[in-house]
């Protein structure tokens, strides 16, 4: 598929982001107290890893197939019990309030990017695709706002 020069400009942008949150998640499950929390920054993480994939594939002019059932984290979305008590050393895990918040500001941003990009796609395949990835980045918000809300971190 050959892309528009906004389109390939687009796919930058997406590529960057998901780069981002990658090392973000990476570096958030290492700084994380709760067990439960890493092991949430981890498997986000590793669905972000599938969508820097995805995108990659398109730079490159291939389109793939998405699978049907609408988003790979169906059976992970529960955030809210498990592992809660098991802390990392002694550290104060007071640090994972402020890293929940910040990784919940940057899937609102990302999914927000997403949104942006489904509208200026010409080809609907594109847009599928584009679309599913945001589903999963709207889900990434749930299981994070749905943690918080389980260990008192929201208002």
């Amino acid at each position: 598929m050959q892309w528009t020069q906004k389109e390939t400009l687009l796919l930058k942008d997406l590529v960057n982001a998901e780069q981002v949150c990658i090392e973000k998640y990476a570096d958030y499950a290492d700084r994380a107290c709760d067990e439960e929390l890493r092991s949430l920054f981890e498997s986000i993480r590793t669905v972000e890893e599938g969508h820097l994939n995805t995108l990659e594939q398109m730079e490159n002019g291939t389109i793939p197939a998405m699978n049907a059932q609408g988003g790979s984290q169906q059976n992970q979305q529960n955030g809210g019990s498990g592992n809660s008590g098991k802390q990392k050393n002694n550290r104060s895990c007071e640090e994972d309030e402020f890293l929940c918040r910040d990784a919940l500001d940057s899937e609102k941003h990302v999914s927000s990017l997403y949104d942006t990009c489904i509208f200026e796609f010409v080809s609907q395949q594109a847009r599928d695709v584009l679309n599913h990835i945001q589903k999963e980045e709207q889900e990434h918000g749930k299981r994070l706002y749905d943690y918080m809300s389980a260990h008192g971190m929201t208002a």
